[in-house]
């Protein structure tokens, strides 16, 4: 019987991530110069708290890992400007994230954003919110296509960029379900 190759001994490393939700999920695959990440949760949480929360703009380096810094420099009608800065960590590689985004708001539904400068060739992807049917819970997902500025080699690119969506997601999910448990907390007639 053979060792492990080193790739596979990465992806188990790398998918063996701890996840706030029962579902949560997050996949990445190259195709070409893109990285697609799609990402995943079935939140027991209202539709608004999922909302505020994805819309804190201002206040999300204080539960997004990896994000320094982000604030709104602009609102116009639907789209907000958001500038965003921090950093991608995998094994001794450090890929710095500064970037403009153009966020299009469709309450409570979606939220399309796309980068408009920084170091991405190329940024566009989209949260969506859905109320399951039988209701109680919303359906999380983001979609997204990126292109890194650094030249990131085949397997390490996708590991890298699917880590740091991972954490980005995994810390909205927490967030969404702590600011659930608040409100939960708040309502009339519970201790």
């Amino acid at each position: 019987m053979r060792a492990p190759s080193p790739a596979c001994w990465l992806l188990l490393f790398c998918t063996a991530g701890a996840c706030a939700a029962d579902d949560l999920t997050v996949e990445a695959l190259r195709k070409g110069e893109f990285i697609e990440v799609q990402a995943h949760a079935t939140i027991d949480a209202a539709l608004s708290v999922v909302w505020t929360t994805l819309t804190d703009y201002d206040r999300l380096p204080e539960f997004i890992p990896g994000l320094r810094r982000s604030r709104v420099v602009g609102r116009r009608g639907a789209t907000v400007t958001v500038e965003q800065s921090g950093e991608a960590r995998f094994l001794m590689f450090t890929f710095p994230i500064d970037v403009t985004l153009e966020a299009y708001e469709r309450p409570p539904s979606s939220i399309k954003v796309r980068a408009i400068a920084g170091n991405f060739r190329f940024f566009e992807g989209a949260y969506h919110v859905d109320p399951e049917p039988n209701g109680g819970k919303v359906v999380l997902r983001w979609v997204g296509a990126i292109i890194p500025d650094v030249s990131l080699p085949p397997l390490i690119g996708e590991v890298v960029m699917r880590m740091r969506i991972e954490d980005q997601f995994t810390g909205m999910v927490r967030e969404i379900e702590r600011r659930e448990s608040v409100r939960r907390a708040m309502e009339p007639g519970q201790k």
